[in-house]
């Protein structure tokens, strides 16, 4: 047991002076808002597409909505990244992809086959990606400073 706690004392010595990389800490911040940022985007220049895609989920009125996800997507991934507010940007965007997660990927209710395989997939994948967002706000909060730099 003192061998494994050794040799982790050393490994986290060796990668700690990497964590204190601000570059490093914004690329995994980038890297967690990607997809919203990347669909902010695209909904942002494809409009007409943003709305039809609301319309497919039935969320009217439709127009609204695709304001309402654009201005998230894009409003919370700055908060997150520029660490204004990094928590409370954090949690709108996992309370966002829990709702559409549920919304958009109801494996369950598919028949047995490739489809229903890729939405359970791709529905853990966005579990997973909540995860990440709730240790974001949580590491957040827990620090304190709430980034008053």
């Amino acid at each position: 047991m003192r061998t494994f706690v050794s040799v982790n004392r050393r490994l986290t010595r060796s990668i700690q002076p990497l964590l204190d990389i601000p570059a490093i800490h914004t690329a995994v911040l980038l890297a967690l808002c990607a997809p919203y940022i990347q669909g902010g985007l695209v909904k942002l220049f494809d409009f007409p597409g943003a709305i039809d895609e609301m319309t497919h989920f039935g969320l009217v009125p439709a127009p609204v909505f695709a304001v309402l996800v654009i201005v998230l997507e894009l409003v919370a991934s700055a908060m997150i990244i520029f660490g204004l507010f990094r928590w409370l940007g954090a949690l709108a965007l996992a309370a966002f992809t829990l709702l559409a997660t549920l919304l958009a990927l109801r494996f369950w209710e598919l028949p047995a086959g490739n489809e229903r395989f890729m939405a359970a997939n791709s529905f853990f994948e966005h579990i997973a990606i909540i995860g990440g967002l709730l240790l974001v706000a949580w590491l957040d909060i827990r620090k304190g400073d709430f980034d008053e730099r």
